[in-house]
């Protein structure tokens, strides 16, 4: 989403990076909320058609908003798949409510996460405990969060133990159900780590596709408050060194390099587990699907482009 007046990286591309980025975006996911996408008048004008859109479910949203926001965006050409915090339903029947909304208006797919609130309602706690309740049935696609730094939440001793156990237990899920399941990630800002955690991954056999979380361009302040908010892990410390360089700490971060390497990676080693790119638009939507356009050739066109 980066707009005309954003810098553009006056270095060379190194031969092939163009090619390698537009196969790697192609398919990306994005993520918005009621209220971001309220502000988007046509997704088309932004958007490839058939993108992934997810619907992030902040605690206190109602859940008829969300409804509404899947039943617009999928009108307009695009695969919904809402989040399902499992610390903010209260129970069962909550759960087979919301399950059962969305079905009415189209929605076959769902993130499933414990999403970010200390206290649970009810009766979940876990992504686990909504894969096993069987509320989803009809789903075609269901993903599950992914921690390629590990999360203190999960492991506050900073180990990443219990972060890889449950990784564990949901690639064996996928393998006794008819959904497709894949793994979205936190977003992360330096590449060598997350390709030694998605090697990691398939070292101990645990199968699912990763969709690798990518921030979009935004204020260095604006992403470092996030990925503080958030526990992004090591790779925080790329934000802090640019925040030292005076000449860049007024001009707005974008993921030109972090995409490029993980590309190049891929387009070496096609069965890398990266499967696709999902973007969180922390400088806004329209300024992260600029960015795509500008940089993913094919992959970025919109819909009615």
């Amino acid at each position: 989403m980066a707009l005309s007046f954003f810098r553009k990286d006056t270095k060379e591309a190194p031969a092939g990076q163009s090619a390698e980025v537009e196969a790697f975006l192609k398919g990306y996911s994005i993520e918005v909320m009621p209220r971001t996408a309220e502000k988007v008048e046509d997704f088309r004008a932004l958007l490839p058609k058939g993108t992934r859109v997810y619907i992030a479910h902040i605690d206190g949203t109602p859940i008829e908003d969300m409804v509404a926001t899947a039943k617009r965006i999928g009108a307009e050409g695009y695969d919904v798949m809402p989040h399902f915090p499992a610390r903010i339903i209260k129970d069962k029947t909550t759960l087979t409510d919301w399950v059962g909304r969305y079905k009415d208006v189209g929605v076959r797919q769902g993130l499933l996460l414990a999403g970010g609130v200390t206290n649970p309602v009810g009766d979940y706690a876990t992504s686990m405990q909504l894969l096993e309740s069987g509320a989803f049935t009809g789903f075609d696609r269901l993903h599950v969060a992914g921690h390629p730094e590990g999360n203190k939440d999960i492991d506050p001793d900073g180990s990443d133990k219990m972060v890889m156990e449950a990784a564990r237990w949901k690639s064996a899920f996928a393998e006794r159900t008819d959904a497709k399941m894949a793994m979205a990630t936190q977003f992360c800002f330096e590449a060598a780590p997350v390709i030694a955690w998605v090697d990691r991954l398939a070292a101990e056999g645990i199968k699912l596709p990763v969709h690798i979380g990518v921030a979009g361009p935004a204020k260095l302040q604006t992403l470092i408050k996030f990925a503080i908010s958030c526990g992004v892990g090591a790779s925080l410390r790329v934000l802090q060194k640019r925040a030292m360089d005076v000449t860049k700490l007024l001009l707005p971060y974008e993921p030109t390099d972090f995409v490029a390497e993980l590309a190049a990676h891929k387009a070496a080693n096609p069965g890398f587990g990266i499967e696709q790119v999902h973007f969180f638009p922390l400088g806004g939507i329209k300024t992260n699907a600029q960015w795509v356009t500008d940089n993913g050739g094919a992959s970025g066109r919109p819909a009615n482009v």
